[in-house]
């Protein structure tokens, strides 16, 4: 036991019984079953009939002159296997009523041979006083475990209430069994864990593959083979994790309370934090849609972003999130809670930077904050985006990212103009290659972003659909040309990327240029295609 867990007995051992005062008043002498003498004794019972078995429950310490007890070996032997069958402590035989001076042989040997320890008296015993004695011992063990079970739910009960984190749940469980935790998914990855002083090397080595050796049997149950007590984490219908203490022995009863406290306290922690988050994230997402609506008060606008943790104290920059999705992706997006995590994942970013921010999922499409960092420190906004992808990397529903950044604005009422901006380029980011960067601003989506913002008006799109009229309907010849516009006309570039012989990508060329009825490597049909095409893009459904 760890030396700075509470100081509980444990019930008597057959071996404590034997020390006390008003046993060895009687002069004992174990005579057999001496292996046993650890074994803990639950309840101390007077009895003098052979047929006692039947009516125990385990754990017993039987006290009997013998004197109703038979003479003949395989009777004497049948009664010490059904004392061993029903899981007695031991047997203690008072000398003098019915055997004089020694116990029969058959009583000695069948008590050998199943471990129990059989205890000889060789004074007369006030069986009264011992019951009282060993009573005591289990009275007071009782006592101090219930003080001690108290303790425990007090403690994790402060736990849940105050919020703690998993790290420091562990931290208590260890305190209080000295034995090494770990919280693991459902899928066997680690979350947390806390090596009690031992090597977490060799605790968490091969962890994956040893935890799916071990099934679980119920809410709580003990694998002596892997010597682990586990305890399922979460609500029944919704559970999440499973909590596992590595018990070389068989743990004790408090050490099973600890765990399964501990796992309500990880459970309800993740409740409330989850909770907290959604009505956080509501309320920011709330915010944010009436700064984009650019109709509120601002006065108001910034009273109530300063009680959501945004204070305006300096520059406000708008940062846009999506995901860099496929057609293959829009069914997990509507329905898995990706954009929801992706939320969390940027607010917890921002916690992380110590950067106040509002964070929330605006239009269905976007994750969008707003955040109290000067949009000019380009290193602030890096580590930010850095740091926002690594945390959405660990959802479940992890995708690539886009990130794009505003202008800096001074005040709430300009917030708008800033996530916006961050949003348009976010959207002009999609429709181009994924270059590698770590976030977007205005200026590197060039022509793009001039086109998204543009995307809607009557004159581009009369523009775009009066240029590849002719082709519009044939996505074989639209995706030729794409080639060809975005390698500068260079043919044999084009065709290697469009993985056509030069034979055949050269014929859709021709194709081309005799149904739109131009040169296709005169400049200004190039760029008047290429602006086209950029334009019918942004009006393509992702």
């Amino acid at each position: 036991m760890n030396p700075t867990s509470p100081d509980v007995p444990a019930l008597p051992t057959v071996a404590d019984v034997l020390d006390l005062a008003a046993v060895r008043a009687g002069r004992p002498r174990v005579v057999a079953g001496s292996a046993g003498l650890e074994r803990r004794v639950r309840w101390v019972h007077v009895a003098e009939i052979a047929d006692i078995a039947t009516l125990l429950c385990g754990g017993e310490l039987v006290l009997t002159t013998g004197i109703a007890l038979p003479d003949e070996p395989a009777e004497l032997t049948a009664y010490i296997r059904d004392l061993a069958d029903a899981g007695v402590a031991g047997l203690v035989v008072e000398l003098g009523r019915h055997w004089r001076d020694r116990l029969p042989d058959a009583l000695v040997t069948a008590a050998g041979r199943h471990d129990l320890p059989l205890v000889a008296l060789y004074e007369e015993t006030r069986f009264v006083g011992v019951t009282e004695a060993v009573v005591a011992l289990i009275r007071d063990a009782q006592l101090c475990e219930l003080r001690a079970t108290h303790r425990i739910h007090e403690t994790f009960t402060e736990l849940t209430t105050t919020g703690a984190e998993p790290a420091e749940v562990l931290g208590e469980v260890v305190r209080m069994t000295g034995l090494p935790a770990v919280l693991e998914t459902m899928s066997r990855q680690v979350l947390a864990y806390d090596a009690a002083g031992s090597d977490p090397v060799a605790l968490l080595s091969g962890w994956g593959e040893r935890s799916r050796r071990v099934p679980q049997s119920g809410r709580t149950g003990y694998d002596p083979r892997a010597t682990w007590l586990t305890t399922v984490v979460g609500a029944r219908g919704d559970d999440w994790g499973r909590l596992v203490l590595v018990s070389p022995e068989p743990p004790q009863h408090r050490h099973v309370v600890v765990a399964e406290r501990a796992a309500s306290a990880l459970a309800l922690n993740r409740l409330v934090t989850r909770d907290r988050e959604n009505l956080e994230r509501q309320a920011h997402r709330t915010l944010l849609t009436e700064l984009l609506g650019g109709a509120g008060d601002s006065t108001d606008l910034a009273a109530r972003a300063c009680g959501a943790g945004l204070a305006i104290t300096g520059g406000l920059t708008g940062i846009a999130v999506r995901p860099r999705t496929t057609a293959a992706d829009a069914p997990a997006l509507e329905t898995q809670p990706f954009l929801r995590d992706l939320a969390e994942a940027t607010a917890q970013a921002a916690r992380g930077a110590r950067l106040p921010a509002l964070c929330g999922v605006v239009n269905d499409v976007t994750v969008l904050a707003l955040v109290a960092v000067d949009g000019g420190d380009d290193a602030v906004v890096g580590r930010l985006a850095a740091e926002v992808r690594r945390a959405a990397s660990s959802s479940p529903h992890a995708l690539p990212l886009v990130i794009s950044v505003g202008g800096t604005v001074g005040s709430i009422s300009a917030a708008r103009r800033s996530l916006t901006e961050a949003a348009q380029v976010a959207e002009a980011a999609l429709h181009g290659a994924d270059d590698g960067r770590e976030y977007h601003r205005l200026d590197d989506v060039r022509l793009r972003g001039l086109l998204h913002l543009l995307r809607d008006d009557d004159r581009l799109v009369a523009f775009a659909e009066r240029e590849l009229a002719p082709i519009r309907s044939d996505g074989r010849l639209l995706a030729a040309l794409r080639h060809y516009c975005e390698h500068g006309g260079n043919k044999s570039a084009a065709a290697s990327a469009a993985h056509l012989s030069r034979t055949a990508y050269y014929g859709q060329l021709a194709r081309i240029e005799q149904l739109l009825g131009v040169a296709l490597d005169a400049p200004e049909s190039l760029v008047s295609l290429h602006v086209a095409l950029l334009a019918h893009d942004m009006r393509r459904p992702r």
